[in-house]
């Protein structure tokens, strides 16, 4: 991160209602943000918190996976000064995905198709609020609202000691890879039902002529092309935001205004998650084995194979809709999309 790099952190600020959003603290000002903030163990100095970790490390030999995160937070930044101009001023709700674990010193902001789930296991097996092995840890229960408190459940003025002093962490995918994720897991696995109904139905309504009632009552059969063509109707966000689970991760997460200490990858998952847990200092905690390769190379396939049927013209509308994604974490558009 560096020592410039923390001073740009102590600068930058963002609007919360009446309230500053401090992104940050200068390298002098660290301890004193923590030992005055919130009591937790490692504010009062029986342990180092997980950014004073990170700050420590970057200012000695950096190891290989520290120089790594070095770069991706230089290469989001200069992305987010680059392809950002006006941006609209946050509110509460804006913070809704970022997670809060008080006792250790973390936030981290979710997204949906990236390993989230296992991610929120490991949150609670921290807190003492689950069981001590992640696995051991239901999806219900680790998805059950109000189990993990959001940032957006504070006052502006915690939310921003949190802001200054906690690590600050979220994780990303390939956009189309995880959108092809969403759209089986959701829309055309059998046991969606729920979802269907709540989405399906409205796709088929909107976007199939004369569609059979069946479809109309259950929408368990969408098609991949519907289901573009929904996202890029421009009646869709009119009527309400996207689902999170095909939402922009930058729309969620808001990398250009929050400051993410450590921006990691579902194709890097083991190493990433392995990288935060270090830095947390639970060395008998260990993040939930990620899919093997077999199966990334399936949710590529599954990518490519989806697309192949859709025109360049939706191609390229659909690359324009999530290009932010792409740029500022850093993924190239796929080699089987025919944008010219």
């Amino acid at each position: 991160m560096g020592r410039r790099c923390w001073r740009r952190r102590a600068l930058a600020a963002a609007c919360l209602g009446a309230a500053l959003l401090l992104l940050g603290a200068a390298p002098r000002a660290l301890r004193p943000a923590f030992e005055n903030s919130l009591g937790s163990g490692w504010l009062s100095g029986k342990r180092r918190s997980p950014l004073q970790m990170l700050y420590d490390m970057d200012q000695g030999p950096r190891s290989a996976m520290a120089e790594v995160h070095r770069q991706r937070r230089d290469l989001l930044r200069r992305a987010c000064s680059r392809h950002t101009r006006r941006q609209r001023l946050l509110g509460p709700e804006d913070l809704r995905h970022v997670l809060v674990d008080d006792a250790h010193g973390l936030l981290y902001c979710y997204v949906p198709k990236v390993a989230c789930t296992n991610w929120k296991r490991v949150l609670l097996a921290l807190s003492g609020r689950g069981r001590g092995d992640p696995r051991a840890i239901p999806a219900h229960e680790a998805h059950a609202p109000g189990r993990l408190p959001s940032l957006a459940d504070f006052s502006p003025s915690e939310i921003n000691r949190r802001l200054r002093a906690y690590l600050a962490f979220l994780f990303v995918r390939e956009p189309f890879e995880r959108l092809a994720s969403a759209y089986r897991n959701k829309l055309a696995r059998p046991y969606s039902a729920a979802f269907q109904r709540r989405y399906g139905t409205r796709i088929v309504r909107r976007l199939r002529p004369r569609a059979h009632p069946d479809a109309l009552a259950r929408g368990h059969d969408v098609r991949f092309a519907e289901f573009l063509a929904y996202l890029l109707d421009p009646r869709t966000r009119r009527e309400e935001p996207f689902n999170e689970h095909w939402e922009r991760a930058h729309a969620l997460c808001h990398p250009c205004r929050l400051r993410y200490d450590v921006v990691g990858k579902f194709e890097t998952l083991a190493e990433d998650a392995a990288f935060v847990l270090d830095l947390v200092g639970a060395p008998g905690l260990r993040f939930p084995a990620p899919p093997p390769r077999a199966k990334a190379a399936a949710a590529r396939d599954l990518a490519e194979r989806l697309f192949r049927d859709i025109s360049p013209f939706y191609q390229r509308r659909l690359y324009d809709l999530y290009r932010m994604d792409f740029l500022l974490f850093n993924y190239s558009a796929p080699s089987y999309l025919r944008l010219h």
